[in-house]
């Protein structure tokens, strides 16, 4: 994200620092220029692929980021049928998550698990793709998705390596820094996991088409529906 600032002419720089406390935030930068700091520019993956096309396997990293995000916002789309019913104790606008609907991203598509009609699962790609190139990034990111158990782990390891050095070698102390770093990771991970996937493994889906949607078996011979995309400029 480009966070460079340019100064008017006759202007002096030390007054990009000069600012009223009293005027609201919102009155001094306006939403849209927020988004379109924030959201991806349709262009940046293609740009970046023609720049850098000499590197072995970018076009596969840059597909199959693109693969997840889609993957992410197609289970979203398919489990908001469970908002016709909203359960005792939850907001109707709560994104409720069908928990029987799973994915498996790939460089050529991606395995959608569980009980769904192709031509549902294909209404929902193209609203899901539609939703995500319009600005509902979000749909990127899944609570589920195993870039957050990734995260947990190395987070847990990493804590838990800091306590073993930093407290006394004795059985006690290293049991309750173990419990320490366990918790605190289990707090963190969530929020790093989001963050992960929202900035590392997903990007949104600005040059992928559907080519098919087909009713096969996974490496594993678990049956899914494979949705296989094709990269376009």
């Amino acid at each position: 994200m480009n966070t460079s600032a340019s100064f008017q002419s006759g202007s002096s720089p030390f007054e990009f620092f000069k600012f009223d406390p009293m005027t609201p935030v919102c009155e001094k930068v306006s939403a849209p220029e927020y988004r379109t700091l924030d959201f991806p520019q349709p262009t940046q993956d293609a740009d970046l692929l023609r720049q850098l096309s000499f590197i072995p396997g970018l076009k596969e990293i840059l597909m199959i980021r693109q693969v997840h995000a889609l993957e992410h916002a197609t289970v979203w789309v398919l489990s908001e049928s469970k908002r016709a019913y909203t359960p005792p104790g939850k907001s109707a606008n709560v994104q409720l998550d069908n928990e029987l609907l799973s994915g498996l991203s790939t460089e050529q598509g991606f395995y959608l698990y569980g009980e769904v009609n192709i031509s549902d699962l294909r209404r929902a790609i193209a609203l899901a793709q539609h939703r995500l190139t319009s600005g509902e990034w979000d749909l990127a990111v899944h609570p589920r998705c195993g870039t957050n158990l990734s995260v947990a782990m190395l987070l847990t390891a990493g804590l838990a390596m800091g306590v073993h050095f930093l407290l006394p070698f004795r059985p006690m102390e290293q049991l309750i820094g173990l419990g320490l770093a366990a918790t605190t990771a289990a707090e963190l991970a969530p929020d790093l996991g989001s963050m992960a996937q929202r900035y590392l493994t997903t990007a949104i889906p600005f040059n992928l088409a559907v080519e098919n949607i087909t009713h096969t078996r996974d490496v594993w011979g678990k049956q899914a529906h494979f949705v296989k995309v094709n990269w376009r400029e």
